[in-house]
């Protein structure tokens, strides 16, 4: 419309309001964006969960920011030099970790010996210093002593994963999520040691959704 005719036709021609727009709908939990795990009991387990509901560790990016939310290194570490060969070395961690905690080789089995022996050789090298530093408010916060190499941060997790499979306590409780293709695996240190589920939330909410829907199809049945 020409900007002469604007007032004239806004006068005399009453202009419907415009519909209004609902608001996008809040993410479900099958919609929103996954997060990493870090809840899983251990930190190697934290690290083993990084595979599901699809891979988490796809960039250097991704890698620094899990390394940061599961503890490895404080907020503000440098973390420049995690590169593709990092998230090849944390996968082959990741590897290792699973293959011994879900029983999928027997003790006695060469994949068993292989994936055990390359956590001890990993876990042999240092792990980074950490240091008290003094905040501009004046309080002491954990930092580390210069930027980790990748070797250092691998023996943080490499030596939880010894810890885990060393104790017998930990071993015993032990579990995968009961839930529907779910492979993520805890330490169940509820009373009774009768958790089912990774997450209530998620995994349990997702079976108990289930439960009601077949319970309702056969009472209409």
């Amino acid at each position: 419309m020409a900007p002469g005719t604007a007032t004239t036709t806004a006068s005399t021609t009453a202009t419907a309001p415009a519909p209004a727009t609902a608001p996008a709908p809040a993410p479900t939990p099958a919609t929103a964006p996954y997060g990493p795990r870090i809840d899983c009991g251990r930190l190697c387990l934290d690290l083993l969960a990084t595979t599901h509901p699809e891979e988490q560790l796809h960039s250097p990016d991704r890698l620094r920011a899990w390394m940061t939310g599961a503890g490895i290194v404080p907020p503000g570490t440098s973390l420049t030099a995690a590169d593709a060969s990092w998230l090849a070395s944390f996968r082959e961690l990741r590897g290792c970790v699973g293959l011994l905690v879900r029983g999928e080789a027997s003790r006695d089995s060469r994949p068993y010996e292989i994936a055990l022996g390359r956590i001890n050789e990993l876990a042999r090298a240092a792990t980074p210093a950490p240091c008290a530093v003094r905040t501009d408010e004046g309080s002491l916060v954990r930092a580390l002593d210069g930027a980790p190499d990748c070797a250092a941060l691998l023996a943080v997790v490499a030596r939880d994963a010894v810890e885990l499979l060393t104790d017998p306590v930990a071993c015993a409780g032990l579990r995968q999520c009961a839930g529907d293709n779910c492979p993520i695996v805890y330490v169940d240190t509820s009373r009774g040691r009768r958790r089912r589920w990774c997450s209530s939330e998620t995994c349990g909410n997702r079976e108990r959704v289930a439960r009601h829907r077949r319970r309702a199809a056969l009472a209409r049945a």
